[in-house]
């Protein structure tokens, strides 16, 4: 029956374990993940010139002069584009 107890006890843990990187992935890199990508795209879609989108999720990106910014909510991120 210890054995059993055992075997339980290290499952809870895994699980555990596996649900705590899993939430923190989802709530911290996966959004700094896509807001980088939307910023790639912007300075690749803005090519120098100026480039206005606002997504499905009320997030905006606005390009001009090089630098590109993401606002959604409180969150600001700005890109320079490369030339």
């Amino acid at each position: 029956m210890k054995e059993a107890t055992g075997e339980l006890s290290g499952t809870v843990i895994t699980v555990v374990a596996i649900a705590a990187v899993v939430a923190l992935f989802t709530t911290l890199l996966l959004p700094m993940i896509k807001r980088n990508i939307q910023l790639g795209t912007a300075c690749d879609a803005a090519n120098g010139g100026t480039y206005n989108t606002t997504n499905d999720d009320g997030s905006k990106i606005e390009c001009s002069g090089g630098n590109c910014t993401y606002t959604f909510g409180s969150t600001t991120a700005t890109k320079q584009c490369e030339s």
